[in-house]
């Protein structure tokens, strides 16, 4: 789906819709620190984000790899190893499986 034509958006997290929240939970159920890139922003600065596409539009999320660790050891719909619960990724999964751009629940994941 990566299409470089799309508009790029530079948010935090907490800026962003509940909704979108919830599909970048989903889409990483292991937490986000792994999945941190960099780039430099607009005043050359090298800046930390997680990226997430939709069909839209991608955003760059801007997070340290402290931010992502805190956000999820924050967030209850994480267990204590940093890892989605099960019915809250079952529950996502239902509410957006209409979504072209969403991961497939039919997928396994990589550690199982």
């Amino acid at each position: 789906m990566t299409n470089d034509n799309k508009p790029r958006t530079v948010t935090s997290f907490d800026k962003i819709s509940q909704e979108l929240q919830e599909q970048i939970k989903l889409t990483y159920p292991f937490g986000f620190i792994d999945d941190l890139i960099k780039f430099t922003n607009k005043d050359g600065e090298l800046v930390s984000a997680l990226r997430f596409e939709t069909d839209e539009k991608i955003y760059l999320i801007k997070m340290t790899r402290t931010k992502a660790r805190q956000l999820v050891e924050e967030d209850e719909d994480y267990d204590d190893e940093g890892v989605l619960r099960p019915e809250v990724k079952e529950d996502y999964e239902d509410r957006y499986s209409d979504l072209d751009y969403m991961p497939d629940a039919d997928v396994e994941d990589e550690d199982e």
